[in-house]
């Protein structure tokens, strides 16, 4: 078991493997996924959360062991560059890679700080009535602004991937999570607004986050929400006729 902890973790370094034996065991369950599970569970007397990243195959396991770096060691750096680029994440403490006597990487667990959060953008999504609705849709472009001013594009951008904390009246505070795809590079405009699409914003939704995007970047508004709403219908009509595909060869079958 090889263990890379962030400094200001490093004297619980010890409480580590004890956390990972009982993975499956203990603590409280926030995801169970296809490819990935995530727990809740306590580092000594501060809880933190646990993400389990699916056994890859023999050839991802060669992949992962010899040209590029897991999943979990990605979530740990990424969340670095980010927080040191002032783009709030979860903490990270530390990341584990577990492999066999060939070297191959077997397991491995990404652990970070907990977030007790308000909410996500998909509860903005489902109910057009959501409380400050369109302060909180502007607080989160300047915060995609933010990102993608750091040469951030976050692969991941949907609904569920941004947590929300209400701090106070008009005042919300967001916390990128599920960090392990991203690429670090200069942004086009056309790039940046194709980086909203996986959001599933409404025409609404839309309009309000082009007009505050265009007021930081001095781009046009027009312009950004043409672009935005082009990305944002291309983007559910794809996912649409996946659907629609998956539906009729389930009936063929």
């Amino acid at each position: 078991m090889q263990i890379t902890v962030h400094p200001q973790y490093k004297e619980k370094e010890v409480l580590i493997p004890q956390l990972i034996d009982v993975f499956f065991d203990s603590g409280d369950l926030i995801v169970q996924g296809a490819r990935n599970t995530i727990k809740s569970n306590f580092l000594g007397t501060e809880k933190v959360n646990i993400k389990f990243f699916q056994k890859p195959g023999l050839f991802k396991s060669i992949v992962y062991s010899f040209f590029r770096s897991t999943k979990a060691k990605r979530s740990f750096d990424y969340a670095n560059y980010l927080l040191k680029n002032g783009i709030a994440t979860p903490f990270p403490v530390a990341y584990i890679e577990q492999k066999n006597s060939f070297g191959l990487l077997q397991d491995s667990y990404y652990i970070c700080q907990q977030i007790d959060y308000d909410f996500t953008i998909r509860e903005l999504i489902h109910d057009p009535l959501f409380p400050e609705r369109n302060v909180i849709l502007e607080q989160f472009a300047a915060f995609t602004y933010k990102m993608h001013e750091a040469r951030v594009n976050f692969l991941d951008h949907s609904p569920g991937n941004t947590l929300i904390v209400k701090k106070g009246e008009g005042q919300f505070d967001f916390y990128l999570i599920d960090l392990n795809r991203m690429k670090f590079e200069n942004l086009s405009i056309e790039a940046r607004m194709d980086n909203f699409k996986k959001m599933w914003l409404s025409k609404t939704m839309v309009k309000v986050i082009a007009k505050k995007y265009a007021i930081l970047s001095g781009e046009s508004e027009v312009k950004l929400h043409q672009i935005l709403l082009e990305k944002t219908k291309a983007f559910k009509g794809k996912i649409t006729r996946k659907k629609y595909m998956k539906r009729k060869l389930k009936l063929m079958k």
